[in-house]
């Protein structure tokens, strides 16, 4: 596995697909979805009738990240950009009927209240339904639409973090599950805000769970 993307080398989203052999994501597919952590979504009501968990980390946490969650390994490995430094990695499962409506990522904005928009979102398709109808990604850029993205298994997408996004409704049965990481390059001041690794999700008997 190698990473072909460069941000330089493109504008709006990148997209390389086969970016894992298929047995990671069958792996991968089994490991979220056995994760006692992943239930009805932590995320905001932009995120409608969908299931995840979220792991919240710096650069210099993610030695526990993976250990415990090995399963992410080869995807972090992958996946991570060298100029970030703080990560909002979170697998997200839509179903019939879920959807996610239009918003610009900021997740962190939990600890750091001034914080920019991500330079880059990653997401690995991981599972979908047999003949998806809908789940279109949509981003949107000053207001006009700059992609209309069908999402296939085993494509790794990355995207400018300051883009409008949502996910239009599935309409067939079955489930689409990706694993989403939100990539911040932040400055020093607003990096000693960010928890060094955190677990975030509805079964922890706090929402968010540090380590």
């Amino acid at each position: 596995m190698s990473r072909s993307f460069s941000p330089a080398k493109f504008k709006y989203y990148y997209q390389q697909p086969n970016a894992f052999p298929d047995n990671y994501l069958n792996d991968l597919g089994g490991e979220i979805a056995a994760c006692p952590y992943f239930t009805t979504n932590n995320l905001n009501r932009d995120f409608v009738d969908t299931k995840g968990f979220s792991v919240v980390f710096q650069r210099d946490g993610l030695p526990e990240v993976q250990q415990k969650f090995p399963f992410f390994k080869p995807y972090l490995d992958l996946a991570l950009l060298p100029n970030c430094n703080a990560f909002y990695l979170n697998p997200l499962l839509l179903k019939q009927n879920s959807r996610v409506d239009p918003h610009v990522d900021r997740s962190l904005r939990s600890y750091c209240k001034t914080i920019d928009p991500p330079a880059f979102v990653s997401v690995l398709y991981v599972k979908l339904p047999a003949d998806m109808e809908g789940g279109e990604l949509i981003l949107s850029h000053s207001k006009g639409r700059v992609g209309c993205i069908k999402p296939q298994v085993n494509t790794l997408l990355y995207f400018q973090g300051d883009l409008t996004h949502a996910v239009n409704q599935v309409q067939t049965l079955g489930n689409r599950l990706s694993l989403v990481c939100e990539q911040y390059s932040l400055s020093d001041t607003e990096l000693e805000e960010i928890p060094h690794f955190t677990i975030e999700s509805r079964t922890a008997k706090s929402v968010k769970k540090h380590f």
